[in-house]
């Protein structure tokens, strides 16, 4: 059994040799912040605080270590729980910093947030209109396509994208409406990425760090370990892969939660978070296996369990993912951390070698036993 449920004795297998030092300053004690109902979450530059007894927050222990038994045969590293603004549950070194493959694209609808308040991203823009263009050029139809139709996947622009991942058997080029039909193809997302740059005029990694992990008080952002990564020559648009801790992922969750507030102050817009992650693509437009249907960059469960009811989802390759659960106030963060040398190469093509996943089904499971460890 587990002490605090804070660090199991398996959870170490999940560090890297680089770790020690952060293993030791999570397993250190900290004071409860539960008795501070106007601030649950971090104030900036805080780390975040630990539940000093999981009994007396609502979770059953012993619900907690049946879960944790399947983790163990699964390639988690890292995972926590967070529920009312205070860990409950971690699980490896959750300071460890990874890439987040595809969640990235949660986080970049996060710092869309901002500027489409501001009137500086309007999502009823076409690309033509912004000017987004390809080598090789784009077809007239394709022009037509909105910014929101981007950020549902829905472009109909089925350009190669400048990245791995998503569907590679995309239809015949200039015969699909733009809006009408879903296909999750980085092209959009990468394309997305450029649009935030051109409408702002700043960098993303630069906006994630001055727009979110400041003010959050980020633990563990590096600037210069995020980077641009893809294919040579098959597309303008590169992928904007962002490397990151689940502990400081987990505060991205939180904000979500608080409906884009920390600390007194309006981070996000509070329409933003609504809008952004309310179902705008049906399961049955998805054909997602898992029931999940989609909003802007963020996946949407539809499990019937009360505790899901609301939830949104962060879903990347490998096993990253940022579970928002509203109805019971719960963050649940799960990574799967792979090299960046991997990443770097898996983005540049230039390896077939796939590491242990755990996929999107598996870990909704996860997440199920953890939501009925909560009475």
């Amino acid at each position: 059994m587990i002490q605090n449920f804070t660090l199991s004795r398996r959870s170490m297998l999940g560090v890297s040799a680089a770790a020690p030092a952060a293993m030791a300053s999570l397993l250190a004690p900290r004071a409860s912040a539960a008795a501070d109902a106007t601030c649950p979450a971090p104030a900036a530059g805080k780390p975040w605080t630990f539940a000093k007894d999981v009994s007396s927050s609502g979770w059953s222990a012993e619900k907690l270590a049946k879960m944790e038994e399947k983790l163990y045969p699964m390639a988690t590293t890292s995972m926590a729980i967070v529920h009312k603004g205070e860990i409950v549950y971690r699980y490896g070194n959750i300071s460890d910093v990874s890439y987040l493959a595809s969640a990235r694209k949660s986080v970049l609808s996060m710092l869309f947030g901002k500027y489409v308040g501001e009137g500086k991203i309007d999502l009823d823009m076409t690309i033509g209109e912004i000017g987004i263009e390809e080598d090789g050029g784009l077809l007239p139809l394709e022009k037509t396509a909105k910014v929101k139709d981007l950020l549902v996947s829905s472009s109909g622009v089925y350009h190669p994208a400048g990245s791995p991942g998503g569907n590679e058997n995309t239809p015949e080029r200039g015969k699909t409406p733009p809006g009408s039909t879903f296909l999750y193809n980085n092209w959009d997302f990468n394309v997305l990425g450029a649009i935030f740059e051109k409408r702002t005029g700043r960098k993303i990694f630069e906006a994630l760090q001055t727009d979110l992990a400041e003010p959050l008080g980020f633990e563990d952002y590096d600037l210069g370990r995020q980077r641009m990564m893809g294919y040579e020559n098959q597309s303008r648009y590169l992928a904007y892969h962002l490397f990151l801790s689940a502990r400081d992922m987990a505060k991205l969750g939180q904000l979500m939660l608080q409906k884009g507030k920390w600390g007194g102050k309006t981070i996000l817009p509070e329409a933003w978070v609504s809008e952004s992650t309310k179902m705008h693509v049906t399961p049955e437009r998805t054909k997602s296996k898992e029931g999940l249907g989609y909003g802007y960059l963020w996946w949407i469960p539809t499990s019937t369990t009360p505790a899901f009811e609301g939830s949104y989802l962060m879903n990347g390759n490998f096993g990253q993912f940022v579970l928002c659960m509203p109805a019971i106030d719960t963050v649940i963060v799960h990574r799967r951390a792979v090299t960046d040398e991997f990443a770097v190469a898996r983005n540049l093509g230039k390896t077939t070698y796939e590491p242990t996943k755990v996929n999107v089904a598996e870990f909704l499971q996860i997440a199920d036993m953890a939501a009925a460890a909560l009475s």
